[in-house]
């Protein structure tokens, strides 16, 4: 993350540059839930704890940066390695959500960081996924499921977490 984390304070206060995340928010998306009502959050709960047990360990890092979209909202960094032990993971998130009862955003699973976000309509064009390219992290293994909730200003709150790989529930 030192690595990201220098290469984005380099363009941090470049024109047209994104609402930056938090860095403690910082975090890859494996499914995007929507509002999840207070009956079926419990359940939630209970469904993901066997899915992060069962998780394989992968190998991941952080790679360039890139946007979504014409006109892109989200400036994001890439992950590599491990990605497809990551997208079974994404899935079986998904169809444990959907298991509970909780309807799942329809989108293929591309592995990224949000680093930051354009309000609006977005941005027509940003030189910045060129000048963050070089971007590189070390190796990482991600070592817990969290589920969060998002909160309006693009924060979160950690509502649970699981190791990935293990069984228990890990303190908030």
């Amino acid at each position: 993350m030192r690595a990201l984390t220098a290469a984005v304070d380099g363009v941090r206060e470049d024109p047209g540059a994104p609402r930056w995340s938090d860095p403690a928010d910082l975090h890859i998306t494996l499914a995007f839930l929507g509002e999840v009502p207070g009956a079926r959050v419990a359940g939630l709960l209970g469904a993901l704890g066997p899915v992060a047990a069962g998780a394989p360990p992968a190998t991941v890092q952080l790679t360039g940066a890139g946007t979504f979209g014409r006109r892109p909202r989200v400036l994001w960094a890439g992950v590599d390695g491990d990605v497809d032990a990551l997208g079974e993971l994404a899935a079986r998130v998904a169809a444990a959500a959907r298991h509970a009862g909780v309807p799942v955003e329809d989108r293929p699973f591309v592995p990224h960081l949000t680093l930051g976000r354009w309000p609006g309509a977005g941005t027509a064009a940003t030189a910045l996924p060129d000048r963050l390219q070089g971007a590189h992290g070390p190796p990482w293994r991600p070592t817990e499921l969290v589920l969060w909730r998002s909160r309006p200003g693009s924060r979160y709150e950690r509502l649970a977490g699981w190791p990935l790989g293990a069984t228990g529930p890990v303190a908030r």
